[in-house]
């Protein structure tokens, strides 16, 4: 499955709910229940659904593996059954018609890791800092943790930050947790990732720098947002192996794949519960892959760029930057003496 949030229009105005990806369409989870609840003569069949299969993408994670099978079960009774509509309700959309959005719009939380060395050293040989790379980068997977109140969908403006005269973007893959987990050990953390989506860490890198001085790592130059989405795709569509792409603008800046991942997504799980939890709907980045950003050629983007991630099996992700309002001066802020 490619699960989506989309939003189309209603009676009293847009309304927001879970959907599946097939094709040029998209199928309402909640409706797609309902219509087989429906047949089978259950009087309460649209309620029950929405408890079931919520709109909100956050709460059917919360659901697990239940809210999996039945989605699962209810998309094979559509398809079989040819229903189109339940009280009057559209179940399929074509995808012209509706738009979609960051499939988690407020993700539980977001960790990004840092799991490509040619992506590390390109940065380092960049910055004329060759022998500086950190032994410890080989023993532990490394993160910062991220924004999850400011996440950009598909189509999404994201508007060009303040602080920066560099910005960059990142080609990076989440997994999506879709489980409760403490202490997981990475040999039994499969089932804890529910899918894969794709994650555009956009990156002020002039800001970064001063930011990361102090030794804590990064902290407002990474809160200007992040763009995930088209949809998490389920593990069964998704692999390590599947061809990831970056345009600018048309333009290929980078290309790549999930092999060379030092640390797997499993032992980031490991990592990330030793002493603590995930938690359905938390986002765990791959980090940047090699080649898989700006910063790496010492090339960032334009005002008015427009910045194409895509992965085989999830999609594209497509963003505009907008223009700029205030000039690169803020990139040197300092406290009011």
């Amino acid at each position: 499955m490619r699960l989506v949030t989309y939003e189309a229009t209603g009676p009293l105005g847009p309304i927001r709910r879970s959907g599946a990806l097939q094709g040029e369409h998209v199928l309402d989870l909640g409706l797609a229940r309902a219509a087989q609840l429906a047949s089978r003569g259950n009087p309460r069949a649209t309620a029950i659904a929405a408890a079931e299969l919520p709109a909100d993408m956050l709460e059917f994670l919360r659901g697990g593996d239940f809210a999996l099978e039945t989605a699962r079960e209810a998309l094979d009774h559509v398809a079989g059954s040819g229903v189109e509509e339940v009280d009057g309700a559209p179940i399929r959309h074509d995808l012209a018609t509706v738009r979609l959005l960051s499939p988690l719009p407020r993700p539980n939380s977001l960790r990004d890791y840092l799991c490509f060395e040619e992506h590390l050293r390109n940065c380092y040989r960049t910055l004329g800092r060759e022998n500086d790379f950190p032994p410890e980068w080989f023993n532990l997977p490394a993160h910062y943790k991220g924004n999850p109140d400011r996440i950009f969908g598909p189509e999404d403006v994201v508007p060009y930050p303040t602080i920066t005269g560099k910005l960059d973007y990142e080609l990076e893959i989440c997994a999506v947790v879709g489980k409760s987990g403490y202490r997981v050990k990475a040999e039994g953390a499969t089932p804890y990732i529910v899918g894969y989506t794709l994650y555009n860490d956009w990156s002020t890198r002039d800001f970064q720098f001063r930011d990361s001085s102090v030794g804590i790592g990064p902290g407002i130059s990474k809160d200007i947002g992040s763009s995930i989405g088209p949809c998490i795709a389920t593990p069964d569509e998704f692999g390590v192996e599947s061809k990831l792409t970056a345009r600018v603008d048309g333009e290929v800046w980078s290309e790549g794949n999930l092999e060379n991942m030092h640390f797997s997504f499993e032992e980031i799980i490991e990592y990330s519960t030793l002493d603590g939890v995930v938690e359905p709907g938390d986002l765990l980045g791959s980090g940047t892959i090699g080649g898989g950003c700006g910063l790496e050629f010492d090339r960032y983007l334009e005002p008015g760029s427009t910045v194409e991630l895509e992965a085989d099996g999830i999609g594209l992700l497509r963003n505009r930057v907008g223009e700029r309002t205030e000039g690169p001066q803020r990139q040197s802020w300092q406290r009011p003496a």
